[in-house]
């Protein structure tokens, strides 16, 4: 149930819990630690065979992971840290971002084929409500599942909603993206930096709370970070390829500005999508400079892909995990990898681990087919 408040009354939306799995290990506080490194985290694959493959290298966890097992952990996790009672567990709804319908589906005899049916496993199994959503929308899924649960939110359709997300590699995606030619071949990830050559692929799952500040006041929690904006445009450019001004994603950088109330110079960080290829990086730095103006040039601005991979679906709320640790802990990550300046890409790339605690962040994706997303996160 939703409590009532005042017509007109837009909620505060704030993240009072969070969780997340990388190559730097299970939990937040490895996360944290690899961030903090500076240390890429990618490594030769041996969870499947890459003989026959140009590239090798990923950011991945060892052994055989299990996607279902490793949500239901981060999942968990994030409504323990929030410190969500059994009860209100029960009541909150799970958002899940993922690559298609994964094998942890299979085996439900009264859901045989069902879309969502992975989803609601999870909710289940989790002790969430019944009400699930499943978002497949490549690599800005897990933030436009975090775009839909702050919009909730914030006009006051739920109390809390929980947004979890995961991508394990699995070698029909890696197979896939070494074939285009989209891996970096040099076994490393440069946004931004003259000489890159793409990206590289990392296991991520992730999980947030996202509530009602007025609710998690009520009941003693304590936000971690608030989501002040967030905002959502397409392209229709081209089908892989981003369009080289990038309208749409400076569009969803604006919108999320605006809903925030903020201007461009009060953002202190960029968490980049960063994804280390030669056009995805110089649309990105266009649409930087077509939302920030001057600023765009003078922000510190890094992507954490650099360090941990691109985790696809998942990616985005790994993303915002880092982002959130970074202005709860007073650091921002470095931009790894980086060789040289490129003209196309004149931004202020970290080129170290930086101490600093801005105020305000911004966590941008892209995705093929041309959709864009942009959240602030405010430091709480």
């Amino acid at each position: 149930m939703t409590e009532p408040r005042p017509t007109g009354d837009r909620a505060q939306v704030v993240v009072t819990g969070l969780s997340a799995v990388s190559a730097y290990g299970r939990g937040v506080a490895a996360l944290s630690a690899g961030l903090r490194s500076g240390r890429p985290a990618f490594a030769p694959v041996t969870r499947f065979d890459v003989s026959g493959r140009r590239v090798g290298v990923g950011a991945l966890l060892p052994g055989a992971p299990v996607l279902l097992d490793e949500l239901l952990a981060v999942v968990d996790e994030a409504a323990a840290s929030a410190g969500l009672s059994a009860a209100q567990r029960a009541a909150t709804p799970l958002l899940l971002a993922v690559h298609g319908e994964p094998d942890g589906a299979r085996g439900l005899p009264d859901r045989p084929g069902r879309t969502g049916a992975f989803t609601l496993t999870v909710a289940e199994k989790a002790g969430l409500s019944g009400a699930v959503r499943t978002y497949t929308s490549a690599c800005v899924a897990a933030s436009t599942a975090v775009a839909d649960a702050a919009a909730a939110v914030a006009a006051g359709d739920a109390d809390r909603l929980l947004v979890a997300a995961g991508y394990l590699v699995d070698p029909d995606q890696f197979a896939l993206f070494d074939a285009g030619r989209a891996l970096a071949a040099d076994g490393a990830v440069r946004p931004f930096s003259t000489g890159r050559k793409g990206l590289l692929l990392g296991d991520g799952v992730a999980a947030v709370v996202v509530e009602s500040a007025r609710v998690a006041s009520a009941r003693g929690a304590a936000p971690l970070a608030r989501l002040l904006g967030w905002g959502r445009a397409g392209d229709g450019y081209h089908v892989v390829q981003p369009r080289p001004d990038g309208a749409g994603l400076a569009r969803a950088i604006a919108s999320a500005l605006s809903r925030a109330g903020l201007a461009p110079e009060q953002i202190g960080y960029v968490n980049a999508h960063g994804s280390g290829s030669a056009q995805s990086d110089a649309a990105e730095s266009a649409a930087l400079l077509r939302a920030l103006g001057p600023h765009a040039s003078e922000v510190a601005v890094s992507s954490t892909k650099s360090l941990h991979g691109q985790a696809l679906e998942a990616s985005p709320l790994l993303e915002l995990v880092a982002t959130v640790l970074s202005l709860r802990e007073g650091f921002l990550p470095v931009n790894a990898g980086h060789l040289g300046p490129d003209p196309d890409c004149p931004l202020r790339v970290l080129t170290e681990t930086t101490a600093a605690a801005p105020a305000h962040a911004l966590s941008l994706n892209a995705a093929f087919g041309g959709a864009n997303t942009a959240l602030v996160v405010g430091a709480p």
